[in-house]
């Protein structure tokens, strides 16, 4: 693993707008994040470089996405409140099956683009045309 816990703390801090998720977590889910950012991208990206930049924007992502609130709306909570602090509720409740590469933000796949010149560019979405 070629990206590491130093160098996403110092990009997440100066790049990344979202990042109270990234910097409320503990070094072990940090490190999870990064491993699973990093996995995931070079799985789907099979043959690409993938730049550390590129993993430190997702794993910030990952933070958020799989924040305690997060976690509860995969597991099916439709719902739940805190008596004297607030009430949350959960538009559409995931399911523990959510494909977490949809989370792949564009800020990564435009750095993978730029370090993979010449190559079909990736993250890209399918649209329907009319011709």
């Amino acid at each position: 693993m070629a990206a590491n816990l130093g160098g996403a703390e110092e990009y997440i801090e100066l790049n990344v707008i979202n990042l109270d998720d990234w910097a409320e977590a503990d070094e072990a889910k940090k490190q999870r994040l990064l491993t699973v950012a990093e996995r995931t991208l070079i799985g789907l990206y099979d043959g690409y470089t993938i730049p550390d930049n590129a993993v430190y924007e997702y794993a910030a992502v990952l933070a958020t996405v799989f924040n305690d609130n997060g976690m509860l709306k995969r597991q099916g909570v439709a719902g739940f409140s805190v008596t004297g602090v607030g009430s949350f509720t959960f538009a559409n409740a995931g399911s523990p099956s959510d494909d977490i590469a949809r989370f792949i933000p564009k800020a990564a796949t435009d750095i993978i683009n730029a370090s993979n010149v010449g190559r079909p560019t990736v993250g890209g979405r399918v649209r329907w045309t009319v011709l």
